[in-house]
C-alpha cells in the first residue's frame, strides 16, 4: 500500500455494515468470529485492551497518521457516528501517546463505540474510569503534535490487518479482529452455527466426557504410537 498517494484526504461518505449487522455479530466472542471467518483477520497480539473486559463492537472509521502527531484523529472525530470504531494507523512504527482523555471524551460525544490503535495511548486511569475502551500498541505519557496531514477513511494498515472504511471491527480480551464488511452476513451465520456446536460439546464435557472420545482422537494417537504404560 502506498501510503503517499494517500495523504490529506478525508473521506466523508463511507459505506458502514449495518446496525443490525453489527449488533448480532457483536453478541460473540473474537476468538468464535476469528474461527467462523476461516481465522483469518485477527491484528497482531501486541494490541490489548488498557483495562480487562474491554469490549468494542462497531463500524471502522480509518485514520491514517504520522508517527507522533494526532491531528488526523482531531479530523476524524468529526467523521465519527453512533456505532464507529476509530481504528489508527501510522505510516511507521510508533508508540508515542496520540490519544487521551480530551479525544476520548470528543470520541465518545460522537457516539464512538472506543478506539483501536497501532500507537500509543496516556491517560489511561480517567479512560477507564469513562469505561472508554481503548485496544493500542503501548502505553506512553510522552505526547503527540499537530504538525504534518495524513488521512481519514482510506485503506489502512493496523497491527498487520488491512482496514476499510465500514468494516466491522471486534475487540475483547482475546484480541481485535477485522471483519470485511462484504463478508459479515456470512461470518455472523457460521459464528451462529460454531456456538451452537460449541455449546453442544461444552455440555458433553460438563459431564465427565473426555476430548479424547468426543473428538475420536484415540484411533489417530494410536496408530501414531502412542503407548499407555501402568
Amino acid at each position: 500500500m502506498n501510503h503517499i498517494h494517500q495523504l490529506g484526504i478525508v473521506k466523508r461518505n463511507i459505506q458502514r455494515t449495518s446496525k443490525e449487522l453489527v449488533a448480532e455479530i457483536g453478541k460473540f466472542g473474537v476468538a468464535t468470529l476469528h474461527e467462523a471467518m476461516g481465522r483469518l483477520g485477527l491484528m497482531k497480539p501486541y494490541l490489548r485492551p488498557i483495562f480487562p473486559g474491554a469490549r468494542i463492537c462497531g463500524t471502522a472509521v480509518t485514520v491514517l497518521a504520522q508517527p507522533g502527531d494526532n491531528w488526523m484523529l482531531h479530523v476524524a472525530a468529526e467523521q465519527l457516528q453512533d456505532g464507529d470504531v476509530a481504528v489508527v494507523g501510522c505510516t511507521t512504527e510508533n508508540d508515542d501517546g496520540m490519544f487521551g482523555d480530551l479525544l476520548a471524551t470528543s470520541f465518545k460525544a460522537r457516539g464512538a463505540r472506543g478506539l483501536i490503535t497501532d500507537a500509543g495511548v496516556r491517560d489511561v486511569a480517567t479512560l477507564t474510569e469513562m469505561n472508554f475502551p481503548v485496544f493500542s500498541r503501548a502505553i506512553h505519557a510522552r505526547g503527540a503534535a499537530k504538525a504534518v496531514l495524513g488521512s481519514v477513511n482510506v485503506p489502512v494498515i493496523c497491527a498487520g490487518q488491512l482496514v476499510t472504511p465500514g468494516d466491522v471491527v471486534v475487540a475483547d480480551d482475546d484480541g481485535v479482529l477485522v471483519i470485511p464488511r462484504e463478508l459479515a452476513e456470512e461470518v455472523l451465520a457460521a459464528a451462529a452455527k460454531r456456538e451452537a456446536n460449541e455449546e453442544a460439546k461444552r455440555l458433553r464435557f460438563a459431564t465427565g466426557e473426555l476430548g479424547l472420545d468426543i473428538y475420536n482422537m484415540r484411533e489417530p494417537l494410536a496408530r501414531l504410537g502412542l503407548k499407555y504404560i501402568d
